[in-house]
């Protein structure tokens, strides 16, 4: 049988209580979160949440992952000419939000070891124009948050956390990912960790921020005092029907990390003895969105794991974002330990917190045959 994944159900924690969330929205007949109770609901329990001892911070719900990007852009001041510095291995919604406000995407290489974003390239792509840096905890592993914190604090730059594949992921130090930079967002994609089908969430401890964002969400219009629109907004709001069941996998959450991490241990000690096969050195406080691996010929070991049952994505891109048609001027080479990993070094399998003790060895079985050829 194939492995369990996010296209169906038995690879998704979805059952009786999503199912009672829908219906108790239909039953309201209220399907706006402008006069329901859902999304504001969402916002509380995603803020109890990411609450840390000194601060609880203010959510906002959106109507996607890449939305809730827009909003810390916008709320963060990024418009035409500004710089804001991001990672060339991300989903393009990490970047659209940047050139909708009419900003420059600036890209700064990687690490090696795990895809993230290597603070000495950022601290050098720095410049004059430069108002933000988007961070993203790539597949669920730790960005240096506390390298690019202090990179921005250095030059008042609004540091942004794209949680997107990340709940519930913790840096080296134990501190929750989401709860350093200014702004974090969050996505309940269908692929994601939890999902509502789609759904952002961003978090913020700045009042200003959180008001900037909300306004944003919602046509610049603080509806507390009539139809008045303070400043540009969109149209980014969630649905009842997406927070209910959001609400619903919120719950949830907690368990889908830590199966997956305790899934991720035992491949990690299957593959003990395979140096062909490195996984992440770096495994504590992972949230496992997927299992990045590091092989030589990523593409030949993908085919032979594809034969064996086992789907598995060479690169995770096709090709670094600045190499896309959308992106023009960017040249070849920009990144190259980016491109390293996407073109040789970088293989993904799909993680899921519905694999059993005997998917984890199937997956071992496949890595070892691979190596052993």
């Amino acid at each position: 049988m194939p492995l369990p994944t996010v296209l169906e159900p038995r690879g998704r924690t979805l059952g009786a209580e999503e199912r009672a969330a829908v219906l108790r929205v239909l039953d309201s007949a209220v399907l706006c979160s402008s006069f329901g109770s859902e999304a504001r609901s969402l916002e509380s329990e995603m803020s109890r949440l990411y609450a840390t001892r000194d601060a609880v911070p203010e959510t906002v719900a959106c109507s996607s992952g890449t939305a809730a990007l827009h909003l810390a852009v916008a709320a963060a001041g990024i418009g035409p000419g500004d710089e804001v510095v991001t990672t060339p291995i991300s989903d393009f919604g990490t970047v659209a939000p940047v050139m909708a406000q009419g900003g420059r995407v600036v890209f700064a290489d990687v690490r090696p070891e795990d895809g993230n974003l290597d603070p000495a390239a950022v601290e050098a792509a720095v410049t004059g124009r430069t108002k933000a840096v988007i961070a993203v905890h790539l597949f669920g592993a730790a960005a240096d948050i506390e390298a690019l914190r202090a990179i921005c604090d250095r030059h008042s730059l609004v540091l942004i956390e794209d949680c997107a594949q990340a709940w519930l992921g913790e840096d080296p130090s134990g501190r929750l990912l989401g709860t350093v930079g200014d702004i974090a967002c969050f996505s309940l994609q269908q692929f994601k960790h939890i999902t509502a089908g789609d759904g952002g969430l961003a978090l913020t401890r700045d009042p200003a921020l959180a008001r900037r964002m909300r306004l944003f969400m919602d046509k610049g219009w603080d509806r507390s005092e009539g139809r008045i629109h303070r400043e540009m907004g969109l149209n980014y709001r969630m649905t009842e029907l997406s927070a209910a069941v959001a609400r619903a996998q919120l719950g949830k959450v907690t368990d889908v990390v830590r199966l997956r991490r305790e899934r991720a241990a035992q491949l990690a000690g299957a593959l003990g003895d395979v140096p062909a096969v490195r996984m992440p050195g770096q495994r504590r406080g992972h949230a496992w969105w997927v299992m990045p691996l590091l092989v030589d010929d990523n593409a030949r070991w993908a085919k032979a794991l594809g034969e064996l049952g086992v789907p598995a994505l060479p690169g995770y891109l096709e090709r670094p974002l600045y190499a896309n048609p959308a992106l023009p001027g960017y040249p070849p080479g920009l990144c190259p330990r980016a491109e390293e990993l996407i073109a040789r070094t970088l293989l993904v399998l799909q993680w899921n917190e519905r694999y059993i003790q005997s998917d984890v060895d199937r997956i071992a079985r496949a890595l070892r045959e691979v190596a052993a050829r």
